[in-house]
C-alpha cells in the first residue's frame, strides 16, 4: 500500500514511518524541517531504499495538491503539526495557520488524490477541556470544549474529517493522543517531561518540577501509538483516545526515573504554570474494542527505553 506520513520526520512520525515500511508499505514522507529531523529517517532511508520518499514541503504549501496527487496514496496519516501548547496561546494566528488551513489542506488534498483514508493525530490532552475528576479516564462521549487555541485547531480538524466524510466519502480516524513519549523525542521545545526528566538526569542537571508535583498525566508508549495508527488504518471510523487510563503523577515519573538513571538527588520544585491541566487521562475502551488495540509497554519498561536511548547519543 502506498501511504503518505506529514510530519514523518518527527519523533511520531518517524517511528510511524519505520513500522510502516517494516509492514511492507511504500512511504511517502512530507515534513518542512521545522521540528522535525532527517536523522530520525536515518535507518529507514538505509534499510528500505525506494520504498521511502522524502519531500520537503509545508503543509500550508499551494504545491500540495499536487504533489499528492503524483504520490497517489491510500492512506494519508497527517502528523505534521504546531505542537506546543503555550505558542497556540502566545501565536493562535500562526497555530490556526498550520493546525487548521495547514490540516484542511491535507485533508482535501488527500480527497483530491483520491485516498481511501485520512488517519490525523488529535490531542487527548486538549481536545476534553479540563474534564471533572469524575469524569476520568475521559472517553470519547466527553464534550470537546477546549480551552487553548491548539486544542481548539485539532476539534476544528476533526469537524472537517467528519463533514469530508458526509460530503465526500472520505473514511478517518483521528488519534486523540494521551502524553506520548518514547526515543527520539527531542528534550526541548514542546517535548514531554520524560525525555526532559531523561536528557536532564543522564547529563547530571537538576530536574525542575512545576508546582506541587501532584499533577497527573496518562503516559502511553510511542511504539504502541504506532500501533493504534496502523490498525487505524484498515478499520475502525471517528475519534479514538490512545492512552492507558492511568495517572501517573509527575513526583512518581521523577521517583520511577531518577532511580534507574541512578540519580539520588531531589527535583527542584518551581512556580506553577499558568493554565496547566491538574489531572489527565484517557479510557481508550473504544480503540480496544474497534480496533483491537491496547496498550503493551509499561511506563517503567518504556522510560528505561528512553534512558537506554538517550545513553546511546552520549
Amino acid at each position: 500500500m502506498q501511504v503518505v506520513v506529514t510530519g514523518g520526520a518527527g519523533f511520531i512520525g518517524s517511528t510511524l514511518v519505520d513500522r510502516l515500511l517494516a509492514d511492507g508499505h511504500r512511504v511517502a514522507v512530507i515534513d518542512n524541517l521545522a521540528s522535525g529531523n532527517l536523522a530520525n529517517l536515518e535507518s529507514a532511508r538505509t534499510g528500505f531504499g525506494a520504498a521511502l520518499q522524502f519531500h520537503e514541503l509545508d503543509v500550508r504549501d499551494a504545491a500540495l495538491p499536487e504533489l499528492m496527487a503524483t504520490i497517489a496514496p491510500e492512506v494519508v496519516f497527517h502528523l505534521a503539526a504546531q505542537a506546543d501548547v503555550r505558542v497556540s496561546v502566545a501565536r493562535p494566528l500562526f497555530d490556526a495557520e498550520v493546525n487548521v488551513l495547514g490540516g484542511l489542506n491535507v485533508i482535501e488534498s488527500a480527497r483530491l488524490a483520491g485516498a481511501r483514508k485520512v488517519v490525523v493525530a488529535s490531542s487527548g490532552g486538549t481536545i476534553y477541556g479540563e474534564p471533572a475528576p469524575e469524569a476520568l479516564p475521559v472517553d470519547e462521549s466527553h464534550p470537546q470544549h477546549p480551552v487553548s487555541p491548539y486544542g481548539v485547531a485539532k476539534k476544528v480538524t476533526d469537524d472537517y474529517l467528519f463533514a469530508f466524510g458526509v460530503l465526500h466519502g472520505l473514511d478517518h480516524a483521528s488519534m486523540a493522543l494521551a502524553n506520548v513519549y518514547g526515543p527520539r523525542q527531542d528534550p526541548h521545545g514542546e517535548a514531554g517531561v520524560v525525555a526532559i526528566f531523561a536528557g536532564r538526569l543522564l547529563a547530571g542537571d537538576p530536574c525542575t518540577v512545576f508546582g506541587s508535583g501532584d499533577q497527573t498525566r496518562d503516559f502511553v508508549f510511542v511504539d504502541d501509538v504506532v500501533d493504534a495508527f496502523c490498525r487505524a488504518a484498515e478499520s475502525g471510523s471517528g475519534v479514538y483516545n490512545i492512552g492507558t487510563g492511568v495517572e501517573t503523577s509527575v513526583n512518581e515519573l521523577y521517583a520511577a526515573m531518577a532511580h534507574a538513571a541512578g540519580v539520588s538527588e531531589s527535583a527542584v520544585h518551581a512556580e506553577a504554570r499558568v493554565g496547566e491541566l491538574s489531572r489527565s487521562s484517557l479510557n481508550p475502551g473504544r480503540a480496544v474494542a474497534e480496533l483491537g488495540w491496547a496498550p503493551r509497554t509499561s511506563l517503567a519498561d518504556g522510560s528505561a527505553a528512553v534512558l537506554d536511548w538517550f545513553r546511546s547519543r552520549s
